[in-house]
């Protein structure tokens, strides 16, 4: 079957693309030859996935799903929440909103954070939602080469690392992502078949 991750984020989509069972036929916005950047205009991490599968839904005719991810800070009152990916500014990339982050909770001891990731599909004519999220805590310093956005200063319960020093298959197996993603292969593989 083929299903499009509504996801100009390379880094995202193949992470994305490890999880899913071969018989899923990944596409990307690229892929469907969308290049526009569809406004998340949400004020919730519901709403926004839904805006973008929706808007490939209506564009493309296409069976879809999206995704909108937060990080969600005890010590700043759930910031940065639906506004992670634009933190420090609209044209802020994830260098600069760690250093936001960073600088923010300077000097401050909770340092407990959440990343939470809601999923949208679009399929057979129903929107069904699918939530992951993992507790943890933002470290000082940057640590890590690996991952992307804010991986490097979030370190998961149970680990001394930042998701950025796990490998990929370590972080797939506990991250918000992956849990989200578990949900939506149980999901597919009750709803379709393999062709």
């Amino acid at each position: 079957m083929q299903l499009v991750f509504a996801t100009h984020n390379h880094n995202k989509f193949n992470e994305v693309k490890k999880l899913l069972p071969a018989h899923i036929d990944l596409r990307s916005l690229s892929d469907i030859g969308c290049t526009e950047e569809i406004p998340e205009t949400g004020d919730t991490l519901e709403a926004n996935a839904r805006i973008k599968a929706d808007y490939i839904t209506h564009h493309y005719g296409l069976p879809c799903f999206a995704d909108d991810t937060g990080l969600l800070v005890d010590a700043l009152n759930g910031a940065p929440g639906v506004y992670s990916a634009r933190y420090a500014g609209p044209e802020s990339n994830a260098e600069a909103n760690i250093d936001k982050l960073l600088l923010e909770l300077h000097h401050k001891e909770d340092r407990k954070a959440r990343f939470e990731t809601v999923i949208a599909l679009n399929h057979n004519n129903t929107c069904v939602l699918f939530k992951g999220l993992v507790e943890g805590r933002i470290t000082t310093v940057k640590k890590g080469a690996g991952g992307f956005g804010y991986d490097p200063v979030f370190c998961p319960v149970g680990y001394d690392k930042t998701f950025a020093e796990l490998s990929m298959a370590v972080k797939n197996g506990i991250s918000h992502r992956g849990r989200a993603i578990a949900q939506l292969i149980t999901y597919l593989g009750a709803t379709t078949s393999p062709a």
